[in-house]
């Protein structure tokens, strides 16, 4: 089995696990290369972004340098700047390979020190950044495994590749995980995304999925190139949405009503930003 026994029952896995609805959000600490104010002023946005999410039930995944770009470190923020402020089901924080191993298992210490519930996995984009200290996500994974057998740790899945080979990699005894998060799919993937929920269910995967949904603020033809280079784009339909006035969060809570209709149950939303994030959320919601 690709899961562990020993692996503690946090509440963050149990709503991981959960049949009920999920509506997460994904946010970005700030690039590392921003002056001393810009940086001030980004962490005072998020510390605020977190707390108005958290306070409203929202689980947050933290990312790790996303695409590419050096990111401040998410958990210095969660353990020093929130510490005791954020309850730890509702805060994930993500950890890629593209640093030292060394750096690596010691954020895993750090995250189980500080009492977080679970531990997003991933590998990082190859093509950006620095190189990865392990070849794959699942080895660095088995390394916090052993290091720390009890904390739960999540992978990752892309519904746009093939779907047997995915699945297959989640079903490997090594994946070393309880549950992934996917790539980013909209309501124009549909064909991908069915394909892949088909495999899932034939092969009875026992690790929750979330789906990952875009935020498209706008239609901005050079944003929209730009991000193509990390996920498939659906440019030629977001922009017609756009042109016929529909607002970004009907074009989100559009994305995650497709994909409940296919049964996914639980998603996590990417670009929403700082200072407009729990209103964002809010209003994507009401669109459900």
């Amino acid at each position: 089995m690709p899961t562990e026994t020993s692996v503690r029952e946090t509440d963050l896995l149990a709503r991981l696990r959960s049949d009920e609805p999920l509506v997460a959000a994904e946010l970005r600490p700030p690039r590392a290369n921003l002056t001393s104010s810009e940086g001030m002023e980004t962490w005072i946005d998020l510390h605020h972004a977190l707390r108005r999410l958290t306070r409203e039930d929202t689980v947050v995944f933290l990312t790790d340098d996303a695409v590419g770009d050096e990111e401040e470190e998410n958990l210095r923020h969660l353990t020093t700047n929130l510490a005791g402020e954020l309850p730890t089901a509702k805060v994930c924080p993500f950890l890629t390979c593209k640093h030292s191993l060394e750096y690596c298992l010691r954020y895993a210490d750090r995250a189980y020190s500080s009492g977080l519930e679970a531990l997003t996995v991933l590998g990082g984009d190859r093509s950006v950044g620095p190189p990865r200290c392990v070849e794959h996500a699942y080895v660095l994974r088995k390394k916090i495994r052993r290091r720390i057998p009890d904390l739960p740790l999540g992978g990752w899945a892309n519904p746009h590749r093939d779907p047997g080979e995915q699945v297959g990699y989640l079903l490997d005894d090594e994946f070393t995980a309880e549950y992934f998060l996917t790539q980013a799919v909209s309501h124009h993937h549909l064909e991908a995304v069915e394909a892949f929920l088909e495999e899932l269910r034939a092969r009875d995967v026992p690790q929750p999925a979330v789906f990952g949904v875009f935020f498209y603020r706008s239609a901005n033809p050079d944003t929209l190139e730009a991000l193509s280079r990390f996920f498939p784009v659906p440019a030629e339909e977001i922009t017609r949405e756009f042109e016929r006035g529909d607002t970004a969060e009907e074009i989100c809570a559009r994305s995650i009503r497709a994909l409940r209709d296919l049964g996914v149950k639980r998603v996590y939303v990417s670009n929403l930003g700082y200072g407009r994030a729990a209103a964002r959320m809010r209003r994507i919601r009401s669109e459900l």
